[in-house]
């Protein structure tokens, strides 16, 4: 059922029908957004990357947020962690086949970022 507004005699607005779920746009936005979860997905597109390599592809993002950011990933099953030696620790980061599923709208964001090149 779609939400709708009523003003009523007063001037006051209510919203009917209201969503007591996230849609399925916010539902996504959860999954995608927050700062690099984006870039960390579109990154591992390709094979399995080891950490420190990922951070170093990220530029801006700090050892901790790619941290944090990963373990979310994980965390909803986008991203699988692999440890290759306990000492040193050595882990590589991979997508799983739900994360894949991402890499589509993420490639048409890239083009519709870059037709729409706006100075942020």
């Amino acid at each position: 059922m779609k939400s709708a507004i009523k003003t009523d005699s007063k001037g006051r607005k209510k919203v009917l029908n209201v969503c007591d779920e996230p849609c399925a746009i916010e539902k996504g936005m959860r999954l995608l957004g927050g700062k690099w979860k984006a870039s960390i997905i579109y990154h591992l597109k390709d094979e399995p990357v080891r950490f420190n390599d990922l951070a170093r592809m990220l530029g801006g993002a700090t050892k901790k947020m790619v941290d944090q950011r990963l373990k979310e990933l994980e965390q909803t099953g986008m991203v699988l962690r692999k440890v290759l030696s306990d000492r040193p620790i050595a882990v590589t980061y991979e997508l799983t086949d739900f994360g894949r599923s991402a890499l589509n709208i993420l490639e048409d964001l890239r083009i519709w970022s870059e037709t729409h090149d706006i100075a942020l």
